[in-house]
């Protein structure tokens, strides 16, 4: 199942405290990829892909957020998966990564693994689809937000050929983005396009309404929170 990227940032919040942020993101010629491939939490992200086992994300997360090191966790579980060997997993924590491909994925399959990364593809045009996603997202404005970086890392995948099966043209992409921030939940930081013929395209729409729909909604807050100090104050 086409390509994925996995990431963990580091940054401070506005108190400036310490804090990670998880990212992971993928795309392929098959409908409703958001439902089997993206795992994410505030303690890391996994992607699974190939011949997926959904099994693998859920339980992978699970144990990471249970304090396992993800690739103790994802290498246990591909142990006990018979099909190991048609799987594609790859994921990061806080401290490390982990990234596999089976030597039964279709080709061109392989995968990368970067400073605060990790980046996977099967069933591709050649392995300058995730070399691009790599180092769209290695080169990317860590003041930009991490969904939209992660649109544009698949955007360049995309744009080198991305999955190779020209005659599926159903397609579908995902993000999941999150954070050890408390409150740190935009609308844009879970996003899924599950139908569609341009779903880099539609994927970035959707992100570009999220966040403005995000935006709109603090400021309405914000205006209510002023009018009730207002009148708290005139009742004074």
């Amino acid at each position: 199942m086409t390509f994925s990227i996995c990431v963990r940032e580091e940054y401070e919040d506005e108190e400036g405290n310490d804090q990670l942020r998880f990212g992971v993101a993928v795309t392929t010629r098959l409908p409703a990829v958001g439902t089997l491939c993206p795992f994410a939490s505030e303690n890391g992200a996994v992607a699974t892909q190939s011949l997926v086992n959904v099994e693998l994300g859920e339980r992978g997360i699970e144990y990471v957020d249970d304090g396992l090191a993800v690739e103790d966790a994802l290498q246990s579980l591909l142990n006990a998966d018979d099909g190991a060997e048609n799987r594609q997993l790859h994921g990061i924590d806080a401290d490390g990564a982990f990234t596999f491909s089976g030597e039964e994925c279709k080709g061109w399959y392989g995968h990368r693994e970067g400073e605060n990364y990790t980046v996977a593809g099967n069933l591709l045009t050649g392995e300058a689809v995730i070399d691009s996603v790599a180092e769209t997202y290695a080169e990317s404005d860590r003041d930009a937000p991490l969904a939209q970086r992660l649109v544009d890392a698949l955007g360049a995948g995309y744009a080198e050929g991305g999955d190779k099966r020209e005659e599926l043209h159903v397609q579908s992409a995902a993000l999941k983005v999150r954070s050890t921030e408390d409150g740190d939940d935009p609308y844009y930081n879970d996003l899924r396009v599950d139908a569609t013929e341009t779903p880099i395209q539609d994927l970035r729409e959707t992100y570009r309404l999220a966040d403005e729909g995000f935006q709109q909604a603090m400021q309405r807050y914000e205006e209510a929170m002023e009018a009730d100090d207002m009148d708290a104050a005139d009742e004074e």
